[in-house]
């Protein structure tokens, strides 16, 4: 494999500006509307096509349903902690609160205001 596996994510919501509120405040960003050919809701988080990581959006996409299920997505964070403290009065909850995950730094997972779980990594 010439590079990372996860190139980009999409976010399924069902209340797209509740979400993107959430986003905005908690990673203190501003998403970006895309225009999609079926007029869904696309909204992408800030990206650089030189940097490393993935890219993704929020949608609304027909056929793609918010829930706590198997998916887990970790936005990478200069230190966890930060982000987790936005996450209630953001109006989503933490599941688990910043811990160590052995030599690979430190995570923390939370629910967000539209029912997925998202993980937060640092490297302190």
């Amino acid at each position: 494999m010439a590079s990372n596996p996860v190139t980009w994510f999409e976010i399924a919501v069902s209340d797209i500006e509740r979400a993107k509120r959430f986003y905005e405040t908690v990673f203190a960003l501003s998403l970006t509307k895309l225009p999609t050919p079926g007029g869904d809701d696309y909204w992408t988080f800030p990206m650089s096509e030189t940097l490393m990581g993935a890219g993704g959006a929020l949608t609304t996409m027909e056929g793609m349903q918010p829930g706590g299920g198997g998916t887990l997505i970790y936005f990478s964070c200069e230190d966890c902690s930060v982000e987790q403290a936005r996450v209630e009065p953001a109006g989503g909850k933490v599941l688990q609160s910043k811990m160590k995950i052995a030599d690979y730094g430190f995570i923390a997972i939370c629910l967000v205001t539209e029912g997925n779980r998202i993980g937060l990594h640092s490297e302190r």
